[in-house]
């Protein structure tokens, strides 16, 4: 079966980070880390499995920093080489083990990726996964599986952007009949969005700041009505097409992120915080948001998200930060910031994004926009990497 497979080379790796910033064409090269391939498609471990045919799978922020190689190298210790990319899946059941009851052949289900101790055959669980929380297993390299911190990333369970792939059905949950293909692609990153939303604990008297409407930023927005919180909601967007969908998915007001000095005065006006001017360096607020969500993870935007918020606030860091190597931490320490890390979702958290999805469901189909097959993937990933020319939110790999 054709998919595209992450192949590990140190010198490939740094063409990517070196050439690619200057050539975006690299990263789909004949030197780049991937490679449309032909490979035999992944056994299934034991008789709990299911084979999934998928009908859409999107390109997730963190695909693009691993092929950019622009990303930390801090998971390459958890991964197994070489693996098919793609965790964000909708598919169907096409095959499925003896032991598996609760799923059918044609089923169409959407993929929850973390793979936890019941995942790899492991027992007892171990503390996180105990407590159901998966997606920070301890033994993410042990089982009867190659090391992977969930699908896309094992090179024993294939990924998304294939013919095929094999999960546990544990990770599998039937999508509802009235729920799109394109709604039910986005389920996966949603529930990382409401991951960080319910861990924010809002009030609908509290300030709250989105920072980026990218894929991330506006499931943030839409986690955050999906909880029935009224709170005022400010989001920075960089581009035109992401402010009008930031305002339909719940935002109160969208500020072009650019030029930075109105995007500071702007955010001020709006949370009656004060503008001080250091003598060298950025903008800075006293007073602000009472939560910010930072959904880039990039080293300015990172640094934004700590100046928004108010003393004693909350900076939720969504987006996947590479090493951000310019953010000036005199907020965190000064302002007696809360900081805090989210990273994917919970069982709870993932169930429940099934749930609003549905109710959000015309919303949510907007944002995935450019749709290729595998054979297109040179220009899937072009598409991807330059959302303000493609104005495509979510990029998506189809069946063929």
């Amino acid at each position: 079966m054709q998919a595209i497979q992450y192949v590990r080379s140190i010198p490939r790796y740094f063409g990517s980070r070196l050439i690619g910033r200057y050539w975006s064409g690299y990263y789909t090269s004949g030197l780049a880390c991937i490679r449309l391939a032909n490979i035999d498609a992944p056994a299934l471990p034991t008789q709990e499995w299911v084979r999934v045919q998928p009908l859409l799978s999107g390109i997730c922020g963190s695909d693009l920093a691993t092929i950019t190689a622009q990303g930390s190298t801090y998971f390459s210790a958890f991964t197994s080489f070489p693996f098919v990319l793609g965790h964000e899946v909708v598919g169907e059941v096409v095959e499925k083990g003896n032991l598996v009851q609760e799923l059918a052949k044609g089923m169409r289900v959407v993929l929850e990726p973390p793979l936890g101790c019941e995942v790899r055959g492991l027992a007892p669980p171990c503390p996180p996964c105990r407590q159901g929380r998966a997606a920070n297993c301890e033994n993410i390299t042990r089982g009867l599986l190659s090391a992977g911190i969930q699908t896309g990333y094992c090179r024993d369970t294939g990924g998304g952007w294939s013919g095929g792939f094999v999960a546990h059905q544990r990770q599998l949950h039937p999508v509802p009949e009235a729920l799109s293909n394109e709604a039910a692609v986005l389920i996966e990153p949603f529930s990382c969005a409401l991951h960080a939303v319910v861990k924010a604990r809002l009030h609908d008297s509290m300030n709250v700041v989105v920072v980026g409407c990218g894929t991330m930023g506006l499931l943030t927005i839409a986690a955050v009505r999906a909880t029935g919180s009224s709170c005022h909601l400010i989001a920075t967007a960089k581009y035109p097409h992401q402010n009008a969908l930031a305002r339909a998915l719940g935002a109160d007001v969208v500020l072009p992120s650019s030029p930075s000095r109105h995007l500071y005065s702007e955010i001020a006006r709006n949370l009656q915080a004060k503008v001080y001017k250091p003598q060298i360096g950025k903008t800075i607020l006293v007073g602000g948001a009472d939560v910010v969500f930072e959904c880039i993870g990039s080293a300015p935007t990172i640094d934004d998200a700590l100046r928004f918020a108010r003393s004693r606030g909350l900076v939720l860091l969504v987006g996947m930060p590479a090493v951000p190597k310019s953010v000036d931490w005199t907020s965190i320490w000064y302002k007696e910031l809360a900081v805090v890390g989210s990273y994917t979702s919970e069982r709870s958290t993932f169930e429940l994004a099934i749930k609003k999805a549905t109710e959000f469901e015309p919303q949510l189909k907007k944002l995935v926009g450019g749709r290729f097959f595998l054979k297109q993937y040179k220009a899937a990933f072009e598409c991807a990497l330059h959302t303000g020319r493609s104005r495509v939110i979510k990029t998506v790999f189809q069946a063929s």
